[in-house]
């Protein structure tokens, strides 16, 4: 039996949705068409689609009987994340055509890497780059030319704007194949003490490069559990990529094989199948559903409180940071992975991973089994099942685990890690925020002290460094809102704060940007809607205001309303030019706040 309250928040959803659903469904519906997509092009139209192709794709191409896929994907070999897509169009095409169908290179997207920008004034492009993406991955589709989509796509924003352009052509079936996590290297935990030791001016430079270096050591994502690794969760729990593929590393051959079982699954799923199932129609108010309940059960990143509501509306689907509040009452947290807890993904992966969390939360009436998904019949339940390589080396699915292999990694919703998700909304006079108290101790959880105000980052920096910050505190930083500057992540906040946080001092963050998936041990209430820029409340706090922050009750207030007849402090601003800024300044004109996705699109 499913839930009661996730029952109830799901038929809210669903009604709220009704309007908006039915309209993305009757535009899905015009825009399919039977047959290959390119038996519609002219001559002269399909002459210049297949003009680079070989004779034996262009042979299939010319004829109206065999698929073509596109691929859209986010290559690149700078980011260690990307790097493993450069031999993946080869092996899709080389798949494709054993299949009798072909594939196409249909378009590259950006991506860019927070770890990279981080703290850098190219941060601030970073949540723009995913409305960007799915734009991008439009122009790539706009050619008409294609029966399904394959999407190599693995960190913060590029899957968000991947699924949000492959949904605009939902009347296609579509699939996600990740490229993997980098296999373990330098414990988080050690890595956490390195940065908080250079913060402190204990150790150099030359030292806290080795520990990052060896941490981030080669291809595949970064091992802890943040918005890129969110993102892979999501993918599976939603259904949009196969069972038990999230965290296999790359340059494997188990990674190859389901690498050319996305090809193949892909094919039965083309309008040319009995079995089509375009991405529109998979992707409903449960499939949604189920993605904040795998957020909420892994303590995954906070991000995905801005980018689910943007893959939601762009299927039509309207969600908000109440039914997360509401979800994360019944949904337990199930999983510790830095950087709520010492394990990485590896470490989950072997723990029992994905076919066992997903299990869990069905036997326990958490999660939505009638659902579509790319695996076929049987809705969730088939990603209870892990992939395994047999002698011969073809690709099967079997039984996953019943049981955690390591206790402290994955628990059992009768002796969860908490009883409650690891996210929450808090509310009050200043406006509505998200706090992730899956890393959070309880003893940290609940303060009241006086705001010290921050109109940009860099300024806690300066006032740590001189001494200033020994104290109880609330860091108030405005001006981080989509507005402002793009709401750029604040992760150097974290090693200040986590020092202070140490010395005994009682401190915690507000803000109106973003601290990340790598969220940690500080309370931080973040994505403060409205934002400074907006008129918030945020703006009219000055030094010594006393605010009550309490993540237990969910409240976040000043306590003087009085400040409330301030007027609103003015924005210095700073932040429109230089490194791609200025190309951007049509997004900070037209975004939408953070709990209604931060985009730019009107969907």
């Amino acid at each position: 039996m499913l839930n009661e309250v996730i029952n109830k928040v799901t038929q809210a959803v669903i009604e709220r949705s009704a309007a908006s659903r039915q309209a993305y469904l009757e535009k899905i519906r015009r825009a399919h068409r039977p047959g290959v997509s390119r038996g519609h092009l002219s001559c002269g139209n399909l002459a210049h689609g297949f003009a680079a192709s070989d004779a034996h794709d262009k042979s299939a191409l010319a004829i109206d009987r065999a698929a073509n896929f596109a691929i859209v994907s986010s290559y690149n070999d700078m980011l260690s994340a990307h790097q493993p897509f450069q031999d993946y169009p080869a092996q899709i095409k080389a798949a494709a055509r054993e299949l009798g169908a072909v594939a196409q290179f249909a378009g590259g997207v950006p991506a860019m890497c927070d770890g990279v920008t981080q703290g850098r004034e190219g941060m601030e492009l970073s949540l723009f780059s995913r409305d960007n993406i799915a734009m991008a991955a439009g122009v790539a589709l706009s050619h008409d030319m294609f029966d399904g989509v394959l999407c190599l796509g693995v960190c913060d924003k590029i899957v968000p704007g991947l699924a949000i352009g492959a949904l605009a052509f939902g009347h296609l079936p579509c699939l996600f194949v990740p490229a993997g996590p980098m296999e373990s290297g330098l414990p988080n935990a050690e890595k956490s003490r390195i940065r908080q030791l250079y913060a402190e001016g204990k150790v150099g430079r030359a030292e806290l490069l080795k520990a990052e270096s060896e941490s981030y050591h080669s291809a595949g994502t970064c091992t802890f559990y943040g918005t890129a690794n969110s993102n892979q969760m999501l993918m599976e729990i939603m259904g949009m990529q196969l069972p038990g593929s999230s965290f296999i590393n790359p340059g494997t051959p188990m990674r190859e094989a389901m690498t050319k079982a996305a090809v193949a699954t892909l094919n039965t799923l083309s309008p040319l199948s009995p079995e089509f199932l375009p991405l529109g129609e998979m992707i409903n108010e449960k499939s949604i559903i189920n993605g904040i309940i795998g957020l909420l059960a892994t303590g995954g990143s906070t991000n995905h409180t801005i980018h689910l509501v943007a893959i939601a509306r762009a299927a039509g689907v309207i969600i908000n940071w109440q039914d997360m509040a509401e979800l994360s009452e019944v949904v337990p947290l199930l999983c510790r992975i830095y950087p709520n807890g010492l394990a990485d993904v590896n470490h989950f992966q072997a723990a029992g991973g994905m076919p066992l969390l997903i299990k869990e939360l069905l036997d326990n009436g958490l999660l939505h089994n009638d659902v579509s998904t790319v695996a076929g019949a049987g809705g969730m339940r088939r990603y209870c099942k892990e992939p395994f390589l047999d002698q011969d080396g073809s690709l099967v699915w079997r039984d996953g685990p019943t049981v955690s292999l390591e206790a402290e990694i994955i628990a059992t919703v009768e002796k969860p890690f908490s009883k409650e998700g690891g996210l929450r909304l808090l509310q009050g006079n200043l406006g509505r925020s998200v706090i992730k108290t899956s890393a959070v101790k309880p003893e940290y959880r609940v303060l009241t002290a006086p705001a010290v105000i921050f109109n940009d980052q860099d300024e806690m920096k300066a006032r740590f460094d001189s001494g200033d910050l020994n104290r109880d505190f609330i860091a108030v930083v405005r001006f981080q809102g989509p507005k402002a500057n793009g709401m750029p992540e604040l992760h150097k906040l974290t090693p200040l704060l986590g020092v202070l946080q140490d010395r005994g001092y009682k401190v915690a963050l507000v803000t109106d940007g973003r601290m990340s998936g790598a969220s940690g041990k500080v309370p931080a209430a973040i994505h403060l809607s409205p934002e400074a820029l907006d008129g918030g409340p945020i703006a009219r706090l000055r030094d010594g205001d006393m605010i009550e922050f309490d993540a237990e009750r969910s409240v976040l207030r000043v306590l003087d309303e009085s400040v409330f007849e301030r007027p609103v402090a003015i924005y210095a601003g700073g932040h429109q030019e230089g490194m791609g800024r200025e190309l951007f300044s049509c997004f900070r004109k037209l975004v939408s706040d953070a709990e209604h996705g931060a985009s730019v699109m009107d969907m």
